[in-house]
């Protein structure tokens, strides 16, 4: 399902217009983004959360030249399912 596909079905369950579902998600999207921004964790229970990793820097190699360099930290998502859609997906 991409985010087509869940406008369409927010429309339908709902019986609102494609607008204001196209709104509603933007909305949900935007501030699952914004929260996760701020580091902050985004759960959703029974389904899944969302979180930011941190990176320390470490030093790395070029692949083509094979010359070190230097990765800078980094914050990175992650998703990690919940029991209740695992248990869903796995029948």
């Amino acid at each position: 399902m991409n985010k087509l596909e869940l406008i369409s079905a927010l429309k339908k369950e709902a019986n609102i217009s494609k607008s204001e579902a196209a709104r509603v998600v933007q909305i949900f999207f935007d501030k699952m983004a914004d929260a996760m921004a701020q580091g902050d964790r985004v759960e959703i229970r029974g389904l899944c959360s969302f979180f930011v990793k941190n990176y320390k820097s470490y030093t790395g190699r070029n692949p083509k030249t094979g010359e070190k360099v230097t990765i800078r930290p980094k914050r990175l998502p992650f998703f990690k399912a919940g029991k209740e859609l695992k248990e869903r997906v796995d029948y």
